[in-house]
C-alpha cells in the first residue's frame, strides 16, 4: 500500500464527505439556528416589551393613586370647609335664639315689674284710705276720692 495513494483517497472520501455535509446537513442545522435564533430575538423583544409595559403600568398606577389621595384630600378640606359652615350655622342660630329668649325674658321682666308697679300701686291707694280713715276717724268715700287716691299712687 503506497501511503500517498491513501492519503489521496481519503482527501477525495473527505472531500465528498464536506459536499454531502453542506448539502444536506448543513442547512438543516443552519436553519435551525436561524430559527432559534429569530425566537430568542423576539423573546427578548417581548421581554423589554413587557418590562416598558410593566413600567408605564406602574408609573399610571402611581398616577392614579396620586390622583386618587388628592381627591380624597380634596373632598376631606370640602367637608371640614362644610363642617366649619355647619358649626358657624349652629353657633349663630344659638345666638340668635338666646337674643330671643333674652328679649322675651326681658319683656317677660318689665311685665312683671310694671304688674307688681300697679299692684302695689293699689295697696298703697287702699293703705293710704285705711290710714286717712283712721286718722279722720271717718269713713272716706273711696269712689269720691279716686281721682285723690290715683294721684298719690302715681306719686308713689
Amino acid at each position: 500500500m503506497n501511503i500517498n495513494l491513501t492519503i489521496i483517497g481519503q482527501a477525495i472520501a473527505f472531500a465528498i464527505f464536506v459536499v454531502f455535509c453542506m448539502k444536506y446537513v448543513w442547512p438543516p442545522i443552519t436553519t435551525a439556528m436561524a430559527e432559534r435564533k429569530k425566537k430568542i430575538a423576539e423573546g427578548l423583544d417581548a421581554a423589554d416589551r413587557a418590562e416598558r409595559d410593566l413600567r408605564l403600568a406602574q408609573e399610571k398606577a402611581a398616577d392614579n393613586l396620586r390622583e386618587g389621595k388628592e381627591q380624597a384630600a380634596a373632598i376631606i378640606e370640602q367637608a371640614n370647609k362644610r363642617a366649619n359652615l355647619i358649626i358657624e350655622e349652629a353657633k349663630e342660630k344659638a345666638r340668635e335664639e338666646a337674643a330671643r329668649v333674652k328679649a322675651a325674658a326681658d319683656a317677660e321682666l318689665i311685665q312683671e315689674v310694671n304688674r307688681a308697679k300697679e299692684a302695689l300701686r293699689a295697696q298703697v291707694g287702699v293703705l293710704a284710705l285705711a290710714g286717712a280713715e283712721k286718722i279722720l276717724e271717718a269713713s272716706v268715700d273711696q269712689k269720691a276720692h279716686a281721682k285723690l287716691v290715683e294721684k298719690l299712687a302715681a306719686e308713689l
